[in-house]
């Protein structure tokens, strides 16, 4: 059995869709022109990001793809589908696989629940590197959310795109530059996958998410990891997830000022933004973990910063040499301690 017996994939995508709809009306020429800056903004960001951090990226090993929110729901349901699978295995090994109609009827109540989450991300998310798609990862920039976006705030369109793609081409580059990451984000995956109960993740985390969708919940489907065992693996993944995230904020932010005049401004109204932008925005972030989200851009940022700032950015580029440099959660907190451990 896979996870597509599990979840009906295209009744995810189908879900989704509808809810993030198509993002704002624009013309064919004016889709077209925004497609080829993003492209060559994305370009021009690799070198931009390689001399600041120092990390030489691997050469036309990630695609990068210029998707509208259909596209990205689609592709975030097809590494949903390869993330599911040892969860998958493992309940099939202990239980069986479902008969007939228990399978249909689940998949599609699945497949519902999840296409409700992606349809509210797919409305907001404006770029993602996704590592899991094989052989080395794919960039995704969505376009219509980026013109949404800086419409949203006002902001000089050539300016903010090029701010965006500054921020999502670092993390293309920490994966090209680092592959070892890769494979590091997968092992910790298949260690979640044996210490979780996956029942409790399927059927309690899928609980969780109708509650938060219904506004029955106060709390985040992160809730269901308690154990030590799990807790020790999303730490270590919290820890993992800041310094990426941060790292990208520190880029974006550092070789902002020299190439986009705006920048300012910008960073301004966007950090305004990511703080919710009414009531049901601000719980659906909250139910589906987003504010943790948020939090790694601020306390990842304020480590990549305090150890630049301490050591220099060629001493801070040791954390990329193994995975035994990453920092923990606690370290993201204390980036003296994380110097004196590693340097």
């Amino acid at each position: 059995m896979t996870a597509a017996d599990m979840v009906d994939w295209e009744l995810a995508i189908s879900v989704a869709s509808r809810l993030a709809g198509p993002g704002p009306e624009v013309s064919r020429s004016v889709a077209d022109a925004v497609v080829a800056e993003l492209r060559e903004d994305a370009a021009r960001s690799t070198a931009l990001v390689r001399d600041y951090t120092g990390l030489v990226a691997a050469d036309a090993t990630a695609p990068l793809l210029v998707v509208d929110r259909p596209g990205w729901i689609r592709a975030n349901t097809e590494s949903f589908d390869l993330l599911l699978t040892p969860f998958v295995d493992k309940v099939t090994a202990k239980k069986g696989p479902p008969s007939g109609f228990t399978k249909a009827l689940g998949s599609r109540v699945t497949g519902a629940e999840i296409g409700a989450v992606l349809g509210f991300l797919g409305g907001k998310v404006l770029g993602q590197f996704d590592p899991f798609h094989a052989p080395s990862g794919r960039l995704l920039l969505v376009a219509p959310n980026i013109v949404h976006v800086e419409r949203e705030l006002d902001a000089d369109p050539t300016d903010f795109r090029l701010w965006v793609c500054l921020h999502e081409e670092t993390h293309r580059v920490q994966f090209t530059a680092v592959p070892w990451m890769r494979d590091h984000l997968f092992e910790q995956v298949g260690r979640l996958s044996e210490v979780i109960e996956p029942t409790r993740l399927l059927d309690d985390g899928l609980k969780g998410l109708s509650e938060a969708l219904k506004g029955e919940s106060k709390g985040s489907l992160l809730d269901i990891l308690g154990s030590p065992e799990q807790r020790e693996i999303m730490d270590h993944l919290t820890g993992v997830m800041s310094l990426l995230e941060g790292h990208a904020d520190v880029v974006m932010d550092g070789v902002g000022p020299s190439v986009i005049p705006s920048v300012k401004d910008i960073r301004k109204k966007f950090t305004r933004r990511r703080q919710g932008v009414g009531m049901l925005d601000k719980f659906l972030r909250r139910a589906l973990g987003l504010d943790a989200k948020m939090v790694q851009y601020r306390d990842g940022a304020a480590f990549v910063r305090g150890v630049v700032d301490k050591v220099g950015m060629a001493d801070f580029n040791v954390v990329w040499q193994d995975p035994a440099h990453l920092p923990t959660k606690a370290e993201i907190a204390d980036p003296a301690a994380w110097v004196t451990r590693v340097l």
